[in-house]
């Protein structure tokens, strides 16, 4: 072989190792060998753990319910091997066969079903699925999710068994999903409602399953995920209208009525306990009288009480404030 041949060959195997789906037994489930082999592989059923990766993988490795997990950063762990069963559908059926774990492959997905999961493990289940069709040649509507095949039993709320039980993995029937995973189908109806094996029990996830309810579209959808990230968080404000000069003139702030303040009432001090007396100006007189209402007792009148002050400061009726000296025969302070 050239060595140019040759090195074109470790090139393209060099690519393919870094493109290639990354598998760890570390949690490989100790039931492996009490698990039957399937006598048949129809289906790929595509699963939700609705709990973190460290509990999910224990909780799986110890039961055995999955043939594979697939965490957030994209790597996948193997639990059952895939040609066994692993107990991962429950009370389940699909075109009238029930017990899916005889013909079904299970795979979880660390995530919830109403949130959209990691870019990565979006190429992990990609590589994976696209792996597990070519082996038991599988079509793309052959790969369904846990809320496709799940049933309930008779209750209080339903009276027949009924589709709705659960709807785990339910975002892997969503076209936006699934166009990011290479599939170009679904199942258009449920097989076991329409024949009337089962009743339908819960019509928004019958409309996810098999109508145009896509909650993931804004997180999948082709042009969108770009076209979030480039989108500023803060809208830019919008340009201001053009003004005419007129109306461009700030209007006059609008005036404010004018409280005249309250007459102030002269204040004189009082005669021997300094309190200060209040009252109305007499015209023939500078000083302050203070009209009191008539008391229910007569007060004795003509006894003239002496300013213990010579100078004081007292107002005028026009109120400015004169400070002299009072004479003996100054008019009194009348009680």
């Amino acid at each position: 072989m050239s060595r140019g041949l040759l090195s074109a060959f470790f090139g393209i195997a060099l690519v393919f190792s870094a493109n290639a789906l990354v598998l760890k037994d570390d949690y490989r489930s100790p039931r492996n060998p009490e698990r039957r082999i399937r006598k048949a592989t129809t289906l790929i059923v595509l699963h939700t753990t609705e709990a973190h990766a460290k509990s999910s993988l224990n909780k799986l490795s110890e039961r055995g319910e999955a043939h594979y997990c697939v965490v957030e950063d994209g790597t996948v762990y193997r639990i059952i091997d895939k040609d066994r069963e692993a107990y991962h559908a429950g009370r389940s059926m699909w075109n009238g066969k029930e017990d899916c774990d005889e013909y079904t492959i299970g795979i979880e997905v660390v995530g919830h079903h109403d949130k959209p999961v990691t870019a990565k493990q979006i190429q992990a289940i990609n590589e994976l699925v696209a792996t597990l069709q070519k082996t038991y040649r599988l079509k793309d509507h052959q790969v369904i999710c846990h809320s496709h095949v799940a049933y309930g039993a008779p209750n209080k709320w339903h009276k027949k068994k009924h589709r709705g039980r659960k709807r785990c993995g339910m975002l892997f029937a969503m076209p936006s999903v699934r166009t990011r995973l290479g599939l170009t189908s679904r199942p258009a109806y449920d097989p076991d409602v329409r024949a009337k094996r089962l009743v339908q029990g819960d019509k928004f996830l019958d409309n996810v399953l098999y109508g145009n309810v896509d909650t993931m579209a804004k997180h999948y959808a082709k042009g969108k995920a770009q076209a979030i990230k480039s989108q500023p968080k803060n809208k830019a404000p919008a340009k201001p209208k053009a003004v005419s000069p007129e109306k461009a003139k700030p209007k006059p702030a609008a005036k404010k009525p004018v409280v005249k303040p309250a007459a102030k009432v002269p204040e004189v001090p009082a005669k021997s306990s300094g309190e200060v007396k209040r009252g109305e100006l007499k015209k023939d007189s500078n000083l302050v009288v203070r009209e009191e209402p008539k008391p229910t007792r007569p007060i004795q009148k003509g006894k003239l009480i002496k300013s213990p002050i010579k100078q004081a400061e007292v107002k005028n009726a026009s109120g400015v404030v004169e400070t002299g000296e009072f004479k003996k025969n100054a008019k009194l302070i009348k009680r």
